[in-house]
């Protein structure tokens, strides 16, 4: 395999609650209003990420996968998922809220989809003023509850919202109750699933005049109606790989970088970068790679030795 950081064409995804973010803060080639998501790295059922740098342009990331499966996955990384890529990255521009939602764990994912379940987490790129997130519930709940609630649409009164700023982070284990808020801009880590059940979307409309579907039966078992602690607290030490998340679906570390790192790292996984703010580069054996704000780059796990250098705050993640 030749080996190199790799990057992707963004699959981009219009939504009703979408905007305009993802080009002028994130530099994206959108050509809609209402742009919501853009898939960074994705292997999900036909919409499966596009090399868009190298040698390997054009070729998708499935294709690389299966035919070097422990290059660009890792030992550890292969041995526990065979050729699965086993999560997925996106950038997130909510002008409007999004439903309200929640996702299935794996055993429900695997018996009702064939699918791994759905824990993610967010940290929040930008926000305007008085933005907000729901995470869960305000006191501990219950089913009856829950649905005397949402038939009387109050189910708003039994969740906790959070005012948001640049920089917060939350994780959502499936079963939490939750929704982005209207101007948010959100980097998003989570298992390959594209498994959601909707349960309330404020009663809008598409332009046709049509609402979207909502999934209240199947969303009855999923939920987790106990209270959670889903915002996470972390250091910010200047170059250096500060950890946020650690789960046994992916670790997340915050890089405030301002001047040159040397990585050197086993090849037991791969590694990925969101550059979340400024510019930074990567050196690979007298290569310069530079990326900007708004880019994700996958590191194989074969390339093990390189360094990274700029102004520029950046995710880290794999899987430990």
């Amino acid at each position: 395999m030749k080996i190199y950081p790799l990057q992707f064409q963004p699959i981009l995804k219009e939504r009703i609650w979408g905007g305009t973010k993802l080009k002028t803060i994130l530099n994206k080639p959108i050509t809609s209003d209402i742009t919501g998501e853009s898939w960074e790295i994705s292997t999900v059922e036909n919409e499966v990420s596009s090399i868009s740098n190298g040698f390997y342009k054009g070729k998708s990331l499935l294709e690389l996968i299966n035919e070097f499966p422990e290059q660009v996955l890792g030992s550890k990384v292969f041995q526990q998922f065979g050729k699965q890529f086993p999560l997925l990255f996106k950038y997130l521009d909510a002008r409007e809220d999004l439903s309200i939602q929640v996702h299935p764990n794996d055993e429900l994912a695997a018996s009702r989809h064939n699918s791994f379940g759905k824990t993610e987490m967010w940290y929040v790129m930008q926000a305007d003023p008085n933005s907000n997130l729901i995470v869960g519930f305000k006191e501990k709940s219950s089913s009856e509850e829950y649905l005397k609630n949402l038939e009387s649409k109050t189910i708003l009164s039994l969740l906790d919202t959070r005012a948001v700023q640049k920089g917060d982070v939350f994780f959502l284990e499936t079963g939490t109750v939750h929704a982005i808020g209207a101007g948010t801009v959100i980097a998003e880590i989570q298992q390959t699933s594209d498994i959601t059940y909707r349960i309330y979307d404020f009663d809008r409309v598409d332009s046709n005049g049509n609402t979207r579907e909502l999934h209240l039966d199947l969303a009855l078992d999923a939920i987790n109606y106990e209270v959670v602690d889903a915002e996470k607290k972390y250091e910010k030490v200047s170059n250096t790989s500060n950890e946020v998340v650690h789960c046994s679906y992916f670790t997340t570390n915050f890089i405030p970088l301002t001047e040159k790192i040397a990585v050197s790292k086993n090849k037991e996984f791969f590694t990925v970068y969101m550059c979340v703010e400024g510019e930074f580069s990567l050196d690979y054996q007298s290569e310069i790679y530079q990326y900007k704000v708004g880019d994700t780059v996958l590191i194989p796990a074969s390339l093990s030795e390189y360094e990274i250098a700029g102004t520029a705050t950046i995710l880290e993640i794999y899987i430990s």
